[in-house]
């Protein structure tokens, strides 16, 4: 059928409830619309399923949501009886139809006989990969569209591990969606009836409780001046009380939050796009910090599973760190004062993305820590970690992206912005006691491994023509690379496409030039744009940010030049 004839067939269908065929009656006289939300269905991928909400086959909603429960179930039992018992955690974040998709998923799980552990409210990303591990359940389901805007929601899929689902699972659970050819096969009994039946339960705070103690003993240093002042917020989101929580319990009490933005809201009212990887977001909370006299300022996307900072410096003002910086701070921190008290394990390991910036790399190499890069997603990060558990031969120490994605520790297998945040604020309140700012720390690593630099261009492309236009920029690209830019000569292309060492395929562009700078091409996964990444090595600022202009300034025309 085409997206007409799937149109009508929802419109007309007795199965569709009101609310649904009121929002497609709302879309009649829209073809652009029409074609948009019924062209495909949503794709179970490694990240789930993620888009806008709506009445659709390529949009959220519960028929949708209820496809990916009901695949995830049969996948399930696919790996037998073990699996079945040992059920699903499953968490949800602020955003509309969070807490409907969840507590549906549980019932569709009890339709099949599959147990389920829900938290009771709205819990982080992290949590839910804890909570995982800590129940010793085979799956795992976090319905959050992470930082997107609030007309979105997202269906992220965990295995045992607590980890994000690979390539195989992924591909068993599309596969039970593809079967799925009427929404009236998917089966479901009501959450109350789940609940009282005992195969979905609400996970115990004990649960909880010992994911802060976890936490707390990631600490490294207590001789800190805690008297350090931070600027808070969540953004609206999950982070507003674990955050908070788990820095009181640490000792730290000056710890102030934008009152617009600490309890939920869906909307995101007061920063629309809820992205910290965006200063813009910070906004509410440089007005607090100043107000305030805070040293530094953090804030949580609204699954908090990334965590962003601001420095004040030597004027008053802020400065915001990309996550290439905090992430160097972090190796440096941990790594420094881990070796000084010699704690750290045999074969240590610091694990990056293949776009993420290179100085942690010479900060690891320092301390006699290994580098291993993985394709970009946490799924493969923290997939090392799993692997280390398997053969032993290495130790998972610290794992991180440029998207302000950290992994500090092995309780948790993905990103963890609780931990993160954390540990920023003890690292600042660490070298505060020694006189010194953040900004100064970098300037110190900058002195003693050179001036790394980088940049991040984003190009947003929706619906079907953006999707085709950015196959166009990548196959450009692909055939003819910029050999030349300015005084930089290429050295190296890795098509990630091709297949790289052992990496698993993706559509992924790496050039590396003479002097050691880069940048690398990819569409994203969760969103509809393409993302160009350039870094850069320089004698100082101002000859790393001029490389950066000249490589930006020669990809944008390459790409404006794609029609």
């Amino acid at each position: 059928m085409n997206y007409k004839e799937v149109y009508e067939q929802w419109l007309n269908n007795d199965f569709f409830d009101e609310e649904t065929k009121a929002d497609l009656l709302s879309i009649k006289d829209d073809e652009a619309e029409i074609e948009d939300r019924f062209y495909k269905g949503l794709e179970f991928g490694t990240a789930g399923l993620r888009g806008k909400l709506g009445a659709g086959t390529n949009r959220m909603n519960k028929y949708m949501v209820g496809k990916a429960a009901q695949a995830l179930a049969e996948t399930l039992k696919d790996h037998g009886e073990e699996a079945v018992k040992r059920g699903v955690a499953i968490s949800y974040d602020v955003r509309y139809k969070s807490k409907e998709f969840a507590e549906l998923t549980c019932s569709i799980m009890a339709a099949h006989g599959i147990k389920t552990y829900i938290y009771n409210g709205i819990h982080p990303t992290p949590m839910c990969s804890y909570a995982i591990r800590k129940l010793h359940c085979k799956a795992g389901v976090m319905v959050t569209a992470s930082h997107n805007p609030q007309e979105y929601n997202g269906y992220k899929a965990y295995w045992e591990e607590g980890s994000q689902i690979l390539d195989d699972i992924a591909g068993q659970i599309a596969g039970h969606m593809d079967e799925i050819v009427n929404f009236e096969d998917i089966k479901s009994i009501p959450f109350e009836e789940a609940l009282e039946s005992g195969l979905a339960n609400y996970i115990d705070a004990s649960v909880e409780e010992d994911y802060y103690k976890e936490v707390l003993n990631l600490t490294i240093n207590e001789d800190v001046d805690k008297s350090i002042k931070v600027g808070y917020t969540p953004l609206n989101g999950t982070g507003n009380i674990p955050v908070r929580e788990i820095l009181k319990r640490r000792g730290f009490e000056n710890i102030y939050v934008v009152k617009e933005q600490e309890f939920p809201d869906p909307d995101f009212t007061t920063v629309g796009y809820p992205n910290p990887e965006f200063p813009k977001a910070f906004a509410y909370s440089e007005k607090l910090g100043k107000e305030n006299d805070c040293d530094i300022l953090i804030a949580n996307d609204p699954d908090c599973d990334r965590v962003a900072l601001e420095v004040r410096n030597a004027n008053g003002d802020y400065v915001f760190l990309n996550g290439n910086k905090i992430g160097a701070l972090l190796s440096y921190y941990i790594f420094s004062q881990r070796s000084a008290l010699n704690n750290l394990p045999e074969n240590p390991v610091m694990v990056k993305s293949i776009v993420t910036g290179d100085l942690s790399r010479a900060i690891a190499k320092k301390y006699g820590i290994e580098t291993v890069e993985t394709l970009t997603g946490f799924k493969n990060i923290c997939g090392k970690a799993n692997e280390y558990d398997r053969t032993k031969e290495k130790t998972y120490v610290f794992g991180y992206e440029e998207s302000i994605g950290f992994c500090y520790g092995t309780f948790v297998r993905d990103k963890d912005a609780v931990s993160a945040s954390m540990m920023i604020v003890e690292m600042a309140a660490y070298f505060k006691k020694q006189g010194k700012t953040l900004l100064d720390v970098l300037n110190d690593i900058y002195a003693e491994f050179g001036f790394y630099n980088e940049r991040q261009v984003s190009l947003e492309l929706e619906g079907v023509e953006g999707q085709e236009r950015i196959a166009r920029m990548m196959e450009e690209f692909r055939e003819h690379p910029l050999t030349t830019v300015g005084a930089m000569e290429l050295e190296k292309v890795i098509d990630f496409k091709d297949g790289y060492l052992d990496f698993p395929k993706q559509n992924c562009l790496k050039y590396y030039f003479k002097d050691g700078s880069w940048y690398a091409l990819r569409p994203s996964g969760t969103e509809p744009k393409i993302k160009l990444y350039i870094y850069s090595i320089g004698k100082d600022e101002k000859e790393s940010v001029e490389k950066l202009d000249l490589i930006e300034k020669a990809c944008r025309e390459k790409m404006d030049s794609v029609k």
